[in-house]
């Protein structure tokens, strides 16, 4: 009788987590940022219709990187969780937390249980209420670890060099003109450039509504990068 193959738990969860990282690192990467008037969303993607940033709900945005089917599975279905929530209870009580939670829990429970991990990190992104020092911006990664971030984080692709390069040009106070072109020049590095029409990004600003979500278009994109 043959024994069964063996493997270690840790080198199990070492070979997952190298599969993912593997994956999320082959896409291009995204940017999310607390400007003076609200949040910014920006990530390198020249398609026109296969959206890396997209709105949940009234002040809830979400952006993903890594396997598009697997990261659009996941915005499908925080829209639902989240018009669910707001139907049953109220429309103030859909928060950007609560959803992350949701997320980290799917993501842990796939990573834990089946043979093949999601090659995706996403960010939820909360507009705050009363003043941009409470917006919020939830990362979550492939394996259901949640990072509270507190001024911007760098999702995918080489996240290390293209956050010490946002970094050091990022300030809370910064217009949204600045921020995008901040975004644009670190996600680009310096060896390189990205035109507006390979550039994909929204912002959530209360002076936009009630949905406070607006996807900036590529005559406005122009614009600020000019201006």
């Amino acid at each position: 009788m043959s024994m069964p193959f063996y493997v270690a738990p840790e080198q199990v969860m070492k070979d997952r987590a190298d599969y993912a990282r593997k994956g999320i690192a082959r896409g291009r990467s995204l940017i999310g940022c607390i400007y003076s008037g609200g949040i910014l969303l920006c990530a390198e993607n020249p398609s026109k219709s296969l959206h890396k940033i997209s709105e949940i709900y009234d002040r809830i945005a979400f952006a993903g990187v890594g396997k598009y089917n697997e990261f659009d599975q996941l915005r499908v279905a925080g829209v639902r969780h989240a018009d669910t929530k707001g139907y049953a209870y109220s429309r103030d009580d859909v928060d950007a937390r609560s959803l992350a939670n949701v997320y980290a829990s799917y993501l842990g429970q796939v990573f834990t249980h089946e043979m093949k991990p999601l090659e995706v990190e996403i960010l939820v992104a909360e507009l705050g209420r009363n003043h941009q020092g409470h917006s919020q911006l939830f990362h979550i990664l492939y394996d259901g670890t949640v990072m509270d971030e507190s001024h911007f984080t760098v999702l995918g692709g080489d996240s290390e060099a293209i956050s010490r390069r946002f970094g050091d040009a990022y300030s809370e106070e910064m217009s949204l003109s600045a921020a995008l072109k901040a975004a644009v020049s670190a996600l680009a590095g310096p060896e390189r450039s990205i035109s507006a029409g390979d550039v994909e990004a929204a912002v959530l600003e209360d002076s936009n509504g009630r949905r406070t979500f607006r996807r900036l278009g590529p005559s406005e994109l122009t614009e600020l990068l000019a201006g």
